[in-house]
């Protein structure tokens, strides 16, 4: 016969009061705190990398199949060690993984720009993503045009072909020149192309903004933004050349934080700059300085709060002093003053002089959950991770990552709880079937606590296209005696508990 959910507390009280009839050992027994402990909130995010194939696919040219092989894979194995963000790279160079207009399809995809496979590969990750409850962030690199030694020519679609005058040789590579609002609205139209068109849950950009400095002869090459440069001039613009391309990049950063909200609220907008913005700050770090090289003004985004997330690309080990993890990761808690999403960008392999990468990344990720203001980490990448006999992968499947968890909350999107779900139970014979359904919606994910005589609360998290579990009986594991059942909606919010108690 179906038992009908109810609140923890009405459900309390009866059985307290059923406990005062039926004498003091019943009233014990209710008293007794056995509530499912709370969820635990942590963001957890694996870069994968499709430039030069360095995480998926595997190679250029891979039939259809074999690409969509590759890519459960990737997804099945984050799933298996409780990532809960997949940030895949769907923008490399100004191509597509995906169906687009704008720009054509990737080489590194079919082993020749502009040829399309036979299948949408962001629409095909995006949907398999969210099977397996794992959040799609979808990562663009906003001005980088091509690599240098391409296998195939340009596309007649491709920003250089179609615009450019907007691009600038530098090194070896081709660039957008963030100076030019045509570019600025080019790369703005890409990005909300796809927040428009598919179910992601994020926008991400790394570390490329104006490129890394190239030298020669000894001497750095200055990026070749003449013309956009006097242009300014001659307007009358009183900003230094740094200050102008710093405040280039953030006019961007700020349209794109601004697109993004009025289209899809719930769509987050994350960055992951250089980890250090400046050296001397804080005063024992030293190195390469992303604010005067890159013009990559990372604490302006945080404190303007054009963003949802930062994650500094922290790849130094917690003992190498001039570029400490720990000591860089507070600087940019301290940062944080309007309280965003503050993620620790963290390597997974290739540490100089770290012979126990398992035993780094448990003492990274530590120390992250340590420090105030910071919420998780993402880590790079995916290929080491897919080797069964990883020492790290084992880290976080046994131990760092032992519990699921939900993404942190964003209280400045949206805070409201979604609506207490109806949850129904049915016990026949060896099993306890469950189901369930949302009071109002949508819902992104479930969150299911069970709990069985003489053991702890089992947590899980399933994808909100899930609406029922069946429980089995085993022989050293007998039917739950409570079951809590709690829906989350697209800013992670969590409802109350629909309960159902033995």
């Amino acid at each position: 016969m179906p038992v009908i959910s109810r609140s923890n507390a009405l459900f309390r009280l009866l059985r307290a009061l059923l406990g005062v009839l039926a004498g003091g050992a019943a009233l014990a027994h209710a008293s007794r705190d056995d509530s499912p402990p709370p969820v635990q909130r942590e963001f957890r995010g694996l870069w994968v990398a499709t430039v030069e194939n360095i995480d998926w696919p595997s190679q250029r040219g891979l039939d259809s199949a074999r690409q969509k092989q590759e890519m459960l894979a990737i997804l099945d194995r984050a799933a298996a060690l409780r990532f809960n963000v997949v940030v895949l790279q769907i923008r490399a160079c100004c191509d597509a993984f995906y169906e687009s207009k704008i720009e054509p399809w990737s080489e590194y995809l079919t082993g020749r720009m502009g040829q399309a496979p036979s299948y949408d590969p962001l629409q095909f990750a995006v949907t398999e993503a969210h099977k397996r409850g794992l959040q799609l962030h979808a990562w663009f690199n906003p001005y980088r045009a091509r690599l240098p030694n391409p296998k195939t020519p340009a596309a007649a679609n491709h920003v250089s072909v179609q615009h450019p005058e907007w691009v600038r040789a530098y090194g070896k590579l081709l660039w957008l020149d963030p100076g030019e609002q045509g570019t600025r609205d080019y790369s703005l139209s890409v990005v909300m192309d796809v927040v428009r068109r598919y179910d992601i849950d994020g926008v991400h950009f790394d570390d490329y903004f104006y490129p890394y400095p190239e030298t020669a002869h000894g001497r750095e090459i200055d990026f070749p933004d003449d013309l956009p440069w006097r242009r300014y001039q001659e307007h009358r613009g009183k900003l230094a050349r740094g200050d102008w391309r710093r405040e280039n990049v953030n006019r961007f950063v700020q349209a794109v934080y601004q697109a993004i909200k009025k289209e899809k609220p719930w769509v987050q907008f994350g960055i992951s700059p250089f980890g250090i913005w400046r050296p001397l700050h804080p005063a024992q770090i030293s190195g390469f300085s992303s604010y005067d090289k890159l013009y990559c003004d990372a604490r302006a985004w945080l404190h303007e709060g054009w963003l949802d997330y930062l994650a500094p690309q922290l790849y130094w080990p917690v003992d190498q002093k001039a570029q400490s993890f720990p000591v860089l990761l507070q600087w940019w808690a301290s940062q944080n003053t309007r309280h965003r999403t503050l993620l620790a960008g963290m390597k997974v392999s290739g540490w100089k002089g770290v012979p126990d990468e398992a035993k780094e990344a448990l003492r990274e990720i530590e120390l992250t959950r340590r420090q105030p203001g910071a919420s998780g980490q993402i880590l790079w990448h995916a290929k080491p991770l897919m080797v069964k006999s990883n020492s790290v992968a084992e880290a976080l499947q046994n131990q760092i990552f032992a519990a699921p968890a939900l993404v942190p909350t964003s209280p400045w999107l949206g805070a409201e709880a979604p609506a207490k779900p109806e949850l129904r139970a049915e016990r026949a014979g060896g099993e306890l079937k469950l189901d369930w359904r949302a009071n109002g919606g949508p819902i992104w994910q479930w969150v299911l606590q069970t709990k069985c005589v003489g053991h702890d609360w089992i947590t899980e998290i399933l994808p909100g296209a899930k609406t029922s579990e069946t429980l089995k009986a085993g022989p050293a594991k007998p039917l739950p005696e409570a079951v809590a059942l709690f829906a989350v909606d697209r800013f992670s919010n969590l409802s109350s508990s629909a309960t159902i108690e033995k």
